[in-house]
């Protein structure tokens, strides 16, 4: 029987090889250039790496791939067009880690309400503080939520649960929704702004200079997106002038984030590096029995999923 070639990241070695059916021949690869060795052969791939521009590079060297899988969500930095010419199936990490990343826009907004991070500090200081340093309460806020996949579902989920009023930006109407041309003239009601789009080149800065002056005073942004959906330049001076409350920021433009850059020193800015993702411990677990499934597609002639449009980019 003719195997087919899978190229595919150690990692997930001692979860997913036990599980691999016999038709698939696979190839471990623990460093990029093994990396970019096995690549010209695989006809299935789970190129995943911490560079973008190696698993490009990876990508570039597959000419004979079929199905790309990756646990990334956003494929910004992926050769779209060139796996669009070639038909290349691509399938991504679109909800893996919603979980996590829901709690962490949770942790967010319970960080800025209470002022948390205060409440650390005095900690360090060995300071016992006789007030709370924050008072406001979830209960009752108003939240605008845009992006409204996988993560921004269960952020609702969650967020219903604090009794808070949540509105969704989607492009099929619905209750307590706002369709994509409605959202930014009623930024001015709510108390928090979540972003949860996939990075495309309409959701580019779509926070900028005009979005962050109608927003309330007091009001919050989280970004658990990419840095690109927010002018940056332009958070940083709402910040800087108390024009809004605070950011809770998990990404930022670029990552890392320089040392000197000002956002570390904004007393209402929080950074968060990136992490939502990895706080995690299941994660390898859920995309190996994803991956599975999509094997057992894959070999019937099946639609895969999630399946990326390569033309939208998400």
């Amino acid at each position: 029987m003719n195997k087919t070639v899978a190229v595919l990241s150690a990692m997930s070695r001692s979860l997913l090889e036990p599980r691999l059916p016999e038709w698939v021949s696979p190839r471990w690869f623990t460093s990029t250039e093994e990396l970019f060795e096995h690549a010209p052969d695989a006809e299935i791939g789970w190129f995943d790496l911490y560079k973008t521009q190696d698993m490009a590079q990876a990508m570039k060297l597959a000419t004979g791939l079929k199905w790309l899988n990756s646990v990334y969500a956003g494929l910004d930095g992926f050769p779209l067009d060139l796996l669009r010419e070639r038909g290349t199936v691509v399938t991504n990490g679109a909800g893996i880690n919603a979980i996590t990343i829901a709690e962490y826009v949770v942790m967010g907004m319970l960080t800025i309400a209470k002022g948390y991070r205060e409440v650390v500090h005095a900690q360090d200081r060995h300071e016992w503080l006789m007030d709370s340093p924050g008072k406001v309460e979830l209960a009752g806020s108003r939240a605008l939520l845009l992006g409204y996949g996988a993560i921004g579902q269960r952020v609702e989920q969650h967020l219903r649960g604090f009794d808070v009023e949540v509105t969704a930006v989607r492009r099929t109407p619905g209750p307590q929704t706002l369709g994509p041309n409605e959202w930014r003239a009623r930024l001015g009601e709510f108390d928090w702004v979540i972003l949860a789009v996939p990075a495309t080149a309409d959701t580019e800065r779509m926070i900028g200079a005009e979005e962050l002056a109608a927003m309330k005073t007091t009001a919050a942004i989280v970004n658990v997106a990419r840095g690109t959906v927010i002018d940056q330049e332009a958070l940083v001076a709402a910040l800087t002038e108390k024009r809004i409350g605070a950011a809770f920021l998990d990404v930022t433009t670029p990552e890392p984030l320089p040392a000197d850059h000002a956002l570390w020193s904004l007393p209402n800015a929080h950074i968060t590096m990136h992490l939502s993702g990895r706080a995690q411990d299941r994660m390898f677990q859920r995309a190996v029995d994803r991956f599975v499934k999509n094997l057992a597609r894959f070999q019937a002639g099946e639609t895969l999923q999630p399946k990326v449009d390569l033309t939208a980019g998400y």
